[in-house]
Protein backbone atom coordinates (compact mmCIF):
# COMPACT_ATOMS: atom_id res chain seq x y z
CA UNK A 1 0.00 0.00 0.00
CA UNK A 2 1.17 3.42 -0.77
CA UNK A 3 0.04 5.77 2.03
CA UNK A 4 -0.11 9.45 2.77
CA UNK A 5 -1.16 10.15 6.32
CA UNK A 6 -3.39 13.08 6.97
CA UNK A 7 -3.34 12.25 10.77
CA UNK A 8 -3.47 15.11 13.02
CA UNK A 9 -4.92 17.57 10.07
CA UNK A 10 -2.35 19.64 7.18
CA UNK A 11 -1.62 22.69 8.07
CA UNK A 12 -0.77 25.69 5.45
CA UNK A 13 3.03 24.78 6.38
CA UNK A 14 2.72 21.13 6.25
CA UNK A 15 1.17 21.15 2.61
CA UNK A 16 3.87 23.76 1.25
CA UNK A 17 6.69 21.14 2.99
CA UNK A 18 5.23 18.47 0.67
CA UNK A 19 4.78 20.78 -2.53
CA UNK A 20 8.59 21.30 -1.75
CA UNK A 21 9.45 17.37 -1.53
CA UNK A 22 12.49 16.32 -3.96
CA UNK A 23 11.43 13.80 -6.55
CA UNK A 24 14.54 12.17 -6.36
CA UNK A 25 16.28 15.53 -4.83
CA UNK A 26 14.26 17.84 -7.46
CA UNK A 27 11.69 20.26 -5.51
CA UNK A 28 8.20 20.00 -6.70
CA UNK A 29 7.74 23.43 -7.56
CA UNK A 30 10.35 23.10 -10.27
CA UNK A 31 9.27 19.55 -11.21
CA UNK A 32 7.63 20.96 -14.45
CA UNK A 33 9.88 24.08 -15.33
CA UNK A 34 13.04 21.60 -15.20
CA UNK A 35 13.31 20.49 -18.90
CA UNK A 36 15.65 18.31 -21.08
CA UNK A 37 19.08 20.02 -21.78
CA UNK A 38 19.18 18.18 -25.15
CA UNK A 39 17.02 17.84 -28.04
CA UNK A 40 15.30 14.41 -26.44
CA UNK A 41 14.31 13.39 -29.94
CA UNK A 42 17.54 13.38 -31.09
CA UNK A 43 19.53 12.17 -28.22
CA UNK A 44 17.16 9.94 -26.42
CA UNK A 45 16.78 6.64 -27.10
CA UNK A 46 13.22 4.70 -25.48
CA UNK A 47 14.89 2.67 -23.85
CA UNK A 48 15.40 1.76 -19.81
CA UNK A 49 17.61 0.23 -17.40
CA UNK A 50 17.16 -1.70 -14.52
CA UNK A 51 20.29 -1.99 -12.80
CA UNK A 52 20.45 -4.77 -10.05
CA UNK A 53 23.40 -4.61 -7.96
CA UNK A 54 24.58 -8.00 -6.16
CA UNK A 55 25.82 -6.03 -3.40
CA UNK A 56 28.56 -8.01 -1.31
CA UNK A 57 30.72 -9.16 -4.34
CA UNK A 58 28.64 -12.70 -5.77
CA UNK A 59 31.13 -15.47 -6.71
CA UNK A 60 31.45 -15.86 -10.47
CA UNK A 61 32.45 -19.38 -9.89
CA UNK A 62 28.94 -20.18 -8.32
CA UNK A 63 27.16 -18.29 -10.56
CA UNK A 64 28.31 -18.31 -14.42
CA UNK A 65 31.97 -20.08 -15.00
CA UNK A 66 32.01 -23.13 -12.56
CA UNK A 67 35.17 -24.49 -13.57
CA UNK A 68 34.22 -28.18 -12.84
CA UNK A 69 37.63 -29.21 -14.03
CA UNK A 70 39.63 -27.07 -11.27
CA UNK A 71 41.01 -29.02 -8.44
CA UNK A 72 38.80 -29.58 -4.99
CA UNK A 73 38.49 -26.06 -3.08
CA UNK A 74 38.26 -23.81 -7.07
CA UNK A 75 35.61 -25.44 -8.18
CA UNK A 76 32.08 -24.90 -7.71
CA UNK A 77 30.94 -25.55 -4.41
CA UNK A 78 27.71 -25.80 -5.72
CA UNK A 79 28.43 -27.92 -9.15
CA UNK A 80 27.09 -27.22 -12.12
CA UNK A 81 24.33 -27.99 -14.80
CA UNK A 82 23.95 -27.77 -18.81
CA UNK A 83 22.24 -24.64 -20.38
CA UNK A 84 20.36 -23.66 -23.50
CA UNK A 85 23.93 -22.65 -24.51
CA UNK A 86 25.77 -25.93 -26.13
CA UNK A 87 29.10 -25.97 -24.00
CA UNK A 88 28.50 -23.36 -21.27
CA UNK A 89 26.90 -24.38 -17.78
CA UNK A 90 26.15 -22.14 -14.54
CA UNK A 91 26.34 -23.46 -10.75
CA UNK A 92 23.79 -25.56 -10.23
CA UNK A 93 21.87 -23.48 -7.85
CA UNK A 94 20.79 -21.30 -11.54
CA UNK A 95 18.60 -23.49 -13.20
CA UNK A 96 15.95 -21.40 -14.18
CA UNK A 97 18.66 -18.86 -15.62
CA UNK A 98 19.82 -21.97 -16.98
CA UNK A 99 16.96 -22.49 -19.26
CA UNK A 100 16.71 -18.90 -20.11
CA UNK A 101 20.62 -18.59 -21.26
CA UNK A 102 20.16 -17.89 -24.54
CA UNK A 103 18.00 -14.91 -23.64
CA UNK A 104 20.65 -13.12 -21.96
CA UNK A 105 24.67 -12.76 -22.33
CA UNK A 106 27.48 -12.91 -19.50
CA UNK A 107 30.45 -12.18 -19.07
CA UNK A 108 33.32 -14.13 -18.11
CA UNK A 109 36.11 -11.62 -18.50
CA UNK A 110 34.72 -8.78 -15.92
CA UNK A 111 36.86 -7.30 -13.40
CA UNK A 112 36.24 -4.36 -11.46
CA UNK A 113 39.96 -3.53 -10.41
CA UNK A 114 39.56 -4.04 -6.53
CA UNK A 115 38.07 -6.12 -4.02
CA UNK A 116 36.95 -3.29 -1.89
CA UNK A 117 33.37 -3.54 -0.57
CA UNK A 118 31.45 -0.46 -2.53
CA UNK A 119 29.39 0.43 -4.90
CA UNK A 120 31.94 1.07 -7.74
CA UNK A 121 30.05 -0.57 -11.54
CA UNK A 122 27.27 1.85 -10.42
CA UNK A 123 29.09 4.77 -8.84
CA UNK A 124 32.18 5.46 -8.80
CA UNK A 125 35.31 6.99 -11.14
CA UNK A 126 33.28 5.32 -14.33
CA UNK A 127 30.45 7.41 -13.89
CA UNK A 128 32.08 10.54 -12.03
CA UNK A 129 30.74 9.70 -8.62
CA UNK A 130 27.21 10.17 -9.28
CA UNK A 131 24.58 7.26 -9.62
CA UNK A 132 24.51 6.54 -13.76
CA UNK A 133 20.64 7.21 -13.65
CA UNK A 134 21.52 10.86 -12.28
CA UNK A 135 24.16 11.17 -15.48
CA UNK A 136 20.79 10.42 -17.51
CA UNK A 137 18.97 12.53 -15.79
CA UNK A 138 21.53 15.42 -16.00
CA UNK A 139 20.64 15.59 -19.90
CA UNK A 140 16.86 13.98 -19.94
CA UNK A 141 15.52 15.88 -16.79
CA UNK A 142 14.99 14.88 -13.33
CA UNK A 143 11.19 14.33 -13.58
CA UNK A 144 8.96 13.20 -16.74
CA UNK A 145 7.43 16.63 -17.85
CA UNK A 146 4.04 15.06 -18.26
CA UNK A 147 3.02 12.28 -15.35
CA UNK A 148 5.64 13.79 -13.11
CA UNK A 149 7.38 10.25 -12.75
CA UNK A 150 10.44 10.37 -11.43
CA UNK A 151 13.26 9.22 -14.76
CA UNK A 152 15.98 7.84 -11.78
CA UNK A 153 14.45 5.58 -9.16
CA UNK A 154 16.69 3.42 -7.00
CA UNK A 155 14.83 0.65 -4.88
CA UNK A 156 15.82 -1.28 -1.46
CA UNK A 157 13.88 -3.56 0.31
CA UNK A 158 12.31 -1.44 2.32
CA UNK A 159 10.66 0.37 -0.87
CA UNK A 160 7.97 -2.90 -0.97
CA UNK A 161 8.48 -3.88 2.89
CA UNK A 162 8.82 -0.88 5.50
CA UNK A 163 9.84 -3.13 7.99
CA UNK A 164 12.75 -4.45 6.48
CA UNK A 165 16.46 -3.65 7.38
CA UNK A 166 17.65 0.06 6.49
CA UNK A 167 19.58 0.34 3.22
CA UNK A 168 23.69 -0.16 3.77
CA UNK A 169 25.00 2.86 3.34
CA UNK A 170 28.81 2.84 4.86
CA UNK A 171 29.95 1.56 1.34
CA UNK A 172 28.32 3.93 -0.94
CA UNK A 173 25.37 6.13 -1.41
CA UNK A 174 23.66 4.70 -4.14
CA UNK A 175 22.20 8.41 -4.53
CA UNK A 176 25.19 9.81 -4.60
CA UNK A 177 24.91 12.95 -7.40
CA UNK A 178 28.86 13.89 -7.86
CA UNK A 179 29.46 17.24 -8.93
CA UNK A 180 25.66 17.22 -10.52
CA UNK A 181 23.60 18.48 -7.80
CA UNK A 182 21.09 17.03 -5.72
CA UNK A 183 18.30 17.40 -8.31
CA UNK A 184 19.15 14.60 -10.44
CA UNK A 185 19.64 12.07 -7.55
CA UNK A 186 17.59 9.16 -7.42
CA UNK A 187 14.02 8.83 -6.15
CA UNK A 188 14.24 6.41 -3.04
CA UNK A 189 10.56 5.11 -2.07
CA UNK A 190 10.44 3.72 1.32
CA UNK A 191 14.03 5.01 2.85
CA UNK A 192 14.29 7.52 5.54
CA UNK A 193 14.56 11.03 5.18
CA UNK A 194 12.22 13.81 4.55
CA UNK A 195 10.29 12.27 1.42
CA UNK A 196 9.31 9.30 3.83
CA UNK A 197 8.10 11.55 6.51
CA UNK A 198 5.64 13.16 4.39
CA UNK A 199 4.82 10.64 1.56
CA UNK A 200 5.29 6.68 2.91
CA UNK A 201 5.80 4.84 -0.62
CA UNK A 202 6.55 1.43 1.22
CA UNK A 203 4.25 -1.35 -0.12
CA UNK A 204 3.80 -3.94 2.97
CA UNK A 205 3.92 -7.63 1.40
CA UNK A 206 0.43 -8.44 2.87
CA UNK A 207 -1.21 -5.39 1.61
CA UNK A 208 -0.63 -5.39 -1.76
CA UNK A 209 -3.87 -6.20 -2.75
CA UNK A 210 -5.15 -3.26 -0.77
CA UNK A 211 -5.97 -0.84 -3.49
CA UNK A 212 -9.13 0.16 -1.32
CA UNK A 213 -7.63 1.77 1.06
CA UNK A 214 -4.90 3.40 -1.06
CA UNK A 215 -7.52 4.98 -3.24
CA UNK A 216 -9.30 6.18 0.18
CA UNK A 217 -6.10 7.42 1.74
CA UNK A 218 -5.40 9.59 -1.46
CA UNK A 219 -8.81 10.99 -1.93
CA UNK A 220 -9.08 11.60 1.70
CA UNK A 221 -5.83 13.65 1.05
CA UNK A 222 -7.17 15.36 -1.72
CA UNK A 223 -10.52 16.09 -0.06
CA UNK A 224 -9.18 17.89 2.86
CA UNK A 225 -6.88 19.69 0.35
CA UNK A 226 -9.85 21.06 -1.59
CA UNK A 227 -12.18 21.71 1.41
CA UNK A 228 -9.89 23.25 3.57
CA UNK A 229 -7.86 25.43 1.00
CA UNK A 230 -4.96 24.90 2.87
CA UNK A 231 -2.71 25.02 -0.10
CA UNK A 232 -3.88 28.74 -0.64
CA UNK A 233 -1.02 31.27 -2.02
CA UNK A 234 0.48 28.54 -3.64
CA UNK A 235 1.64 28.84 -7.07
CA UNK A 236 0.06 27.00 -9.91
CA UNK A 237 2.84 24.61 -10.08
CA UNK A 238 3.02 23.28 -7.13
CA UNK A 239 -0.63 22.68 -6.96
CA UNK A 240 0.31 20.72 -10.25
CA UNK A 241 3.00 18.84 -8.83
CA UNK A 242 1.00 17.99 -5.93
CA UNK A 243 -1.72 16.22 -8.31
CA UNK A 244 1.22 14.44 -9.88
CA UNK A 245 2.09 13.13 -6.61
CA UNK A 246 -1.88 12.09 -5.89
CA UNK A 247 -2.03 10.96 -9.23
CA UNK A 248 0.01 9.38 -12.09
CA UNK A 249 3.20 9.06 -9.67
CA UNK A 250 1.42 7.39 -7.02
CA UNK A 251 0.13 4.99 -9.84
CA UNK A 252 3.40 3.90 -10.47
CA UNK A 253 4.58 2.55 -7.46
CA UNK A 254 0.96 1.03 -6.39
CA UNK A 255 1.68 -3.02 -7.35
CA UNK A 256 -1.81 -3.70 -6.42
CA UNK A 257 -2.78 -2.76 -10.01
CA UNK A 258 -0.82 -6.04 -11.24
CA UNK A 259 -3.13 -9.09 -11.18
CA UNK A 260 -2.76 -11.49 -8.36
CA UNK A 261 -1.45 -14.12 -11.19
CA UNK A 262 1.56 -11.74 -11.42
CA UNK A 263 2.60 -10.97 -8.53
CA UNK A 264 2.69 -14.69 -6.98
CA UNK A 265 4.39 -15.51 -10.49
CA UNK A 266 7.24 -12.83 -8.88
CA UNK A 267 7.24 -13.67 -5.26
CA UNK A 268 10.27 -15.22 -3.76
CA UNK A 269 9.01 -15.29 -0.48
CA UNK A 270 8.28 -18.95 -0.29
CA UNK A 271 11.92 -19.93 -2.16
CA UNK A 272 13.62 -19.32 1.32
CA UNK A 273 11.51 -19.63 4.79
CA UNK A 274 13.16 -17.68 7.22
CA UNK A 275 13.21 -20.44 9.68
CA UNK A 276 15.56 -21.72 6.96
CA UNK A 277 17.95 -19.62 7.54
CA UNK A 278 20.47 -19.87 10.58
CA UNK A 279 20.60 -17.27 13.28
CA UNK A 280 23.99 -17.56 13.63
CA UNK A 281 24.79 -15.08 10.92
CA UNK A 282 24.98 -11.74 11.64
CA UNK A 283 23.45 -11.04 8.12
CA UNK A 284 20.58 -13.23 9.53
CA UNK A 285 17.72 -10.13 9.26
CA UNK A 286 19.37 -9.12 5.74
CA UNK A 287 18.96 -12.88 4.33
CA UNK A 288 15.16 -12.47 5.23
CA UNK A 289 14.80 -9.07 3.58
CA UNK A 290 16.17 -10.63 0.31
CA UNK A 291 13.85 -13.78 0.03
CA UNK A 292 11.32 -11.97 1.21
CA UNK A 293 11.24 -8.66 -0.96
CA UNK A 294 13.88 -9.40 -4.22
CA UNK A 295 10.68 -10.27 -6.34
CA UNK A 296 8.52 -8.08 -5.51
CA UNK A 297 11.12 -5.22 -6.29
CA UNK A 298 12.31 -6.48 -9.89
CA UNK A 299 8.41 -6.47 -10.29
CA UNK A 300 8.02 -2.51 -9.32
CA UNK A 301 11.06 -2.10 -11.41
CA UNK A 302 9.81 -3.79 -14.44
CA UNK A 303 6.38 -1.44 -13.64
CA UNK A 304 8.70 1.95 -13.94
CA UNK A 305 9.90 1.15 -16.80
CA UNK A 306 6.61 0.68 -18.29
CA UNK A 307 4.97 3.58 -16.78
CA UNK A 308 8.20 5.48 -18.73
CA UNK A 309 10.88 5.96 -15.77
CA UNK A 310 14.36 5.21 -17.69
CA UNK A 311 16.82 4.20 -14.82
CA UNK A 312 15.60 2.09 -11.96
CA UNK A 313 18.71 0.78 -9.34
CA UNK A 314 17.48 -2.66 -7.50
CA UNK A 315 19.66 -3.47 -4.43
CA UNK A 316 20.36 -6.50 -3.03
CA UNK A 317 21.34 -4.48 0.38
CA UNK A 318 24.36 -6.38 1.25
CA UNK A 319 24.13 -10.15 1.14
CA UNK A 320 26.14 -11.26 -1.43
CA UNK A 321 29.28 -11.48 1.19
CA UNK A 322 30.34 -15.10 1.38
CA UNK A 323 33.47 -15.48 3.64
CA UNK A 324 31.42 -17.89 6.41
CA UNK A 325 32.69 -15.66 9.49
CA UNK A 326 30.52 -13.80 12.05
CA UNK A 327 28.77 -12.21 9.37
CA UNK A 328 28.05 -14.03 6.21
CA UNK A 329 27.41 -18.02 5.24
CA UNK A 330 29.74 -19.51 3.70
CA UNK A 331 29.23 -20.50 -0.27
CA UNK A 332 27.43 -24.02 -0.13
CA UNK A 333 24.71 -22.31 2.49
CA UNK A 334 25.03 -18.54 0.94
CA UNK A 335 24.43 -19.66 -2.07
CA UNK A 336 21.33 -21.69 -0.70
CA UNK A 337 19.99 -18.60 0.34
CA UNK A 338 20.92 -15.87 -2.38
CA UNK A 339 21.00 -18.20 -5.29
CA UNK A 340 16.97 -19.11 -5.63
CA UNK A 341 15.51 -15.60 -5.04
CA UNK A 342 17.77 -14.10 -7.56
CA UNK A 343 17.01 -17.23 -10.26
CA UNK A 344 13.66 -16.88 -9.99
CA UNK A 345 13.25 -12.62 -9.72
CA UNK A 346 15.67 -12.52 -12.81
CA UNK A 347 14.25 -15.34 -14.45
CA UNK A 348 10.37 -13.91 -14.05
CA UNK A 349 11.58 -10.45 -15.01
CA UNK A 350 13.32 -11.62 -18.65
CA UNK A 351 9.84 -13.65 -19.09
CA UNK A 352 7.46 -10.96 -17.98
CA UNK A 353 9.21 -7.99 -20.12
CA UNK A 354 9.21 -10.14 -23.27
CA UNK A 355 5.67 -11.28 -22.55
CA UNK A 356 5.15 -7.53 -22.71
CA UNK A 357 6.68 -6.99 -25.70
CA UNK A 358 9.77 -4.74 -23.52
CA UNK A 359 13.06 -6.79 -24.12
CA UNK A 360 14.45 -4.41 -26.49
CA UNK A 361 13.33 -1.67 -24.40
CA UNK A 362 14.74 -2.57 -21.34
CA UNK A 363 18.17 -3.49 -20.29
CA UNK A 364 18.63 -5.56 -17.36
CA UNK A 365 22.36 -5.51 -15.44
CA UNK A 366 23.56 -7.46 -12.58
CA UNK A 367 26.67 -7.31 -11.33
CA UNK A 368 28.28 -6.78 -7.64
CA UNK A 369 31.28 -4.50 -6.58
CA UNK A 370 33.72 -7.51 -6.79
CA UNK A 371 34.33 -11.17 -7.48
CA UNK A 372 35.37 -14.17 -4.78
CA UNK A 373 38.70 -15.83 -4.58
CA UNK A 374 39.45 -18.86 -6.97
CA UNK A 375 40.16 -21.40 -3.81
CA UNK A 376 37.94 -21.19 -0.76
CA UNK A 377 39.07 -20.34 2.27
CA UNK A 378 39.21 -22.78 5.23
CA UNK A 379 35.93 -22.01 6.65
CA UNK A 380 34.41 -23.05 3.40
CA UNK A 381 33.73 -19.22 1.77
CA UNK A 382 35.10 -17.34 -0.58
CA UNK A 383 36.95 -14.22 0.30
CA UNK A 384 37.52 -10.57 -1.47
CA UNK A 385 38.57 -10.26 -5.42
CA UNK A 386 38.99 -7.70 -7.25
CA UNK A 387 40.22 -9.31 -10.26
CA UNK A 388 37.19 -11.50 -11.64
CA UNK A 389 33.48 -10.39 -11.21
CA UNK A 390 30.21 -12.17 -12.77
CA UNK A 391 28.26 -10.02 -15.26
CA UNK A 392 25.11 -10.58 -16.82
CA UNK A 393 23.13 -8.46 -18.84
CA UNK A 394 20.20 -9.02 -21.15
CA UNK A 395 17.77 -7.02 -23.37
CA UNK A 396 18.11 -3.42 -24.59
CA UNK A 397 18.08 -4.28 -27.92
CA UNK A 398 22.17 -6.14 -26.75
CA UNK A 399 23.35 -9.39 -28.61
CA UNK A 400 21.88 -12.52 -26.09
CA UNK A 401 22.65 -15.67 -25.99
CA UNK A 402 26.72 -15.46 -25.80
CA UNK A 403 29.40 -15.76 -23.65
CA UNK A 404 31.70 -12.91 -23.74
CA UNK A 405 35.63 -13.35 -22.93
CA UNK A 406 37.19 -16.11 -21.00
CA UNK A 407 39.07 -16.69 -18.26
CA UNK A 408 41.82 -18.08 -16.47
CA UNK A 409 41.57 -22.18 -15.29
CA UNK A 410 40.85 -20.87 -11.56
CA UNK A 411 38.63 -18.04 -12.74
CA UNK A 412 40.94 -16.12 -10.92
CA UNK A 413 40.98 -13.42 -14.10
CA UNK A 414 41.02 -12.83 -17.49
CA UNK A 415 42.18 -14.61 -19.83
CA UNK A 416 40.82 -12.83 -22.62
CA UNK A 417 40.89 -8.52 -22.79
CA UNK A 418 39.24 -7.80 -19.43
CA UNK A 419 35.96 -6.22 -19.65
CA UNK A 420 36.19 -3.24 -17.16
CA UNK A 421 33.57 -0.86 -15.29
CA UNK A 422 34.40 2.01 -18.06
CA UNK A 423 33.55 -0.24 -20.74
CA UNK A 424 30.21 -1.32 -18.85
CA UNK A 425 29.43 1.95 -18.31
CA UNK A 426 29.96 2.82 -21.89
CA UNK A 427 27.21 0.04 -23.03
CA UNK A 428 24.61 1.36 -20.49
CA UNK A 429 25.13 4.56 -22.45
CA UNK A 430 24.89 3.95 -25.39
CA UNK A 431 21.54 2.24 -24.65
CA UNK A 432 20.23 5.03 -23.33
CA UNK A 433 21.48 7.86 -25.75
CA UNK A 434 22.66 8.27 -29.30
CA UNK A 435 26.14 9.03 -28.60
CA UNK A 436 26.64 11.41 -31.59
CA UNK A 437 23.71 13.06 -30.90
CA UNK A 438 24.95 13.74 -27.57
CA UNK A 439 28.43 14.88 -28.54
CA UNK A 440 26.71 17.94 -30.51
CA UNK A 441 24.70 18.84 -27.45
CA UNK A 442 25.33 22.42 -25.70
CA UNK A 443 25.50 22.81 -22.04
CA UNK A 444 26.35 19.27 -20.88
CA UNK A 445 28.86 19.04 -17.94
CA UNK A 446 32.48 17.77 -18.53
CA UNK A 447 31.78 14.99 -16.17
CA UNK A 448 28.71 13.86 -17.75
CA UNK A 449 30.25 13.60 -21.45
CA UNK A 450 33.14 11.83 -20.15
CA UNK A 451 31.34 9.24 -18.97
CA UNK A 452 29.14 8.49 -21.91
CA UNK A 453 31.93 8.82 -24.31
CA UNK A 454 35.10 7.94 -22.82
CA UNK A 455 35.14 4.42 -23.00
CA UNK A 456 34.13 1.89 -25.89
CA UNK A 457 31.05 -0.88 -24.79
CA UNK A 458 31.47 -4.11 -24.52
CA UNK A 459 32.28 -6.36 -27.11
CA UNK A 460 30.21 -8.71 -28.94
CA UNK A 461 27.15 -7.05 -27.22
CA UNK A 462 26.15 -4.03 -29.81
Amino acid sequence: MLAISDSNGFGRRHFLRVGGLGLGGLSLSDLFSLQATADQSNVLRNKSVVFLFMHGGPSQIETFDPKMSAPDGIRSATGELLTRIPGVTFGSTFPQLAQRADQFSIVRSFATGDGNHDIKPIVGKSSAGANLGSIYARVAGSNDPVSGLPLNTALFPRSVDPKAMPRVSQFGKFDSTGALGGAFAPFIPGADGQVQQDMKLAIPLQRLDDRRQLLGNLDRLKRTQDRQNRLGGVDRIRNQAFDVLLGGVAEAFDLSRESSETIARYDTGPLVRPDQISRKWNNYKRYIDNGQTLGKLMLLARRLCEEGCRFVTVTTNFVWDMHSDVNNAGMIEGMSYMAPPFDHAVSMFLDDVEARGLSDQILLVCCGEMGRTPKMNNRGGRDHWGRLSPLLLAGGGLNKGHVIGQSTTDAGEPRTEPVTNDHLVSTIMHTLFDIAELRLVRGIPNEVMRVATSAKPIDGLL
